[in-house]
């Protein structure tokens, strides 16, 4: 089973459409799966939107009563779909946007390169400097120095990115290890970071997958704070600087 995970706030004009692309992608590449969205408190349409796309689709849809933000939403999906999965040796979550930023086009490659033994893949986007602030961009570049004496898993080769596929396996030891704690703290890329680092100790096999950039297909701005942004990836790199050094990773197919 695959779990396709969508965090979606105020998503109306692309979240349809979204869901749409998943279905025909789906369909040409048939596997078992569903769609887990949470709506995170949405003040536009988007509860509307989401409806008639439940009578169609194997679609599940959460709600927050409040915003909660990216992280806390981020984190229902993945422990929703822990809870579901029959098979953590499996089957697998996929992350992505609801903003159409990321395709669903690319969830294939992703699958086929689980399918092939990884248990965490992460789609790597060469994003168009034009769509990114100034720090943003010095931001990447300066992530070598962020990260700099922490461990990641051996083949990401873009630890920012939130379209990832997981063994589910892999996100229960990480659920776990935290004994009913959060995983989640930071918000937006820190998030991502710091979800990766969540999992690394277990992840036995780690690749990347290159996928095109789309930020043209997006019609909304950006929510990503730049100078929060680097605030929050340098606390989350701290932090993993001063955890314990993790032991051998674990079987995350168990």
């Amino acid at each position: 089973m695959i779990y396709i995970c969508i965090p979606a706030y105020n998503e109306a004009p692309t979240i349809g459409l979204l869901l749409w692309r998943i279905r025909r992608v789906m369909d040409e590449f048939p596997r078992d799966y569903e769609i887990l969205v949470l709506d995170d408190a949405s003040t536009d349409g988007t509860p509307d939107v989401l409806v008639p796309y439940g009578r169609v689709l194997p679609l599940t849809v959460l709600r927050n009563p409040e915003r909660r933000g990216y992280a806390a939403a981020l984190e229902r999906l993945i422990r929703e779909a822990v809870s579901r999965a029959s098979h953590p040796r499996r089957d697998v979550v996929v992350t992505l946007q609801a903003d159409f930023s990321e395709s669903p086009e690319d969830i294939p490659a992703l699958i086929k390169r689980m399918e092939g033994g990884a248990d965490l893949v992460t789609a790597t986007v060469a994003e168009a400097a034009a769509a990114q602030s100034r720090l943003l961009r010095w931001s990447r570049r300066g992530l070598p120095w962020i990260l700099r004496r922490t461990r990641l898993p051996e083949g990401i080769t873009d630890p920012l990115s939130g379209f990832r596929a997981y063994r589910v396996g892999l996100l229960k030891r990480a659920l776990t290890e935290r004994n009913g704690d959060a995983l989640l703290s930071r918000e937006g890329w820190a998030a991502n970071l710091e979800l990766l680092y969540a999992v690394a100790p277990h992840a036995r096999r780690a690749e990347a997958t290159e996928v095109p950039s789309r930020p043209q297909r997006r019609q909304r701005e950006t929510r990503v704070r730049p100078w929060n942004t680097v605030v929050q990836l340098f606390e989350v790199a701290r932090r993993a600087r001063q955890a314990p050094a993790p032991a051998e990773p674990s079987d995350a197919a168990a």
